[in-house]
């Protein structure tokens, strides 16, 4: 039986963290955009989506990235698939962005 990446029961994992972490200014973001958007009422996707989102993230991916940065991937993929934003509208933006701040002193 094959396991998702997520499901790590019976795997040798290490010990886990368990102090409180401050959340950082990006973390907080994240967390507001996905409030709003799996509202319950105003929503565009729900929790479950979101999982199923994260959850089917490649292994090199999965592992390769913190806590809020699944979160901000599984946000991405689910705009994209639900029409909130074009791949393409995205990617120009990202270009945007990336060519005002190269042009900062």
């Amino acid at each position: 039986m094959s396991k998702n990446v997520h499901d790590m029961g019976g795997d040798p994992a290490g010990p886990i963290e368990r102090a409180e972490h401050a959340r950082t200014l990006f973390d907080q973001r994240v967390d507001a955009m996905l409030r709003l958007l799996a509202h319950p009422q105003k929503g565009y996707f729900t929790v479950d989506a979101m999982r199923r989102s994260i959850e089917s993230l490649d292994p090199q991916a999965y592992h390769g990235l913190a806590y809020y940065e699944r979160w901000i991937r599984a946000v991405r993929e689910l705009a994209i698939e639900r029409g909130l934003v074009s791949q393409t509208a995205l990617e120009q933006r990202m270009a945007s962005i990336a060519t005002q701040r190269a042009a900062r002193p």
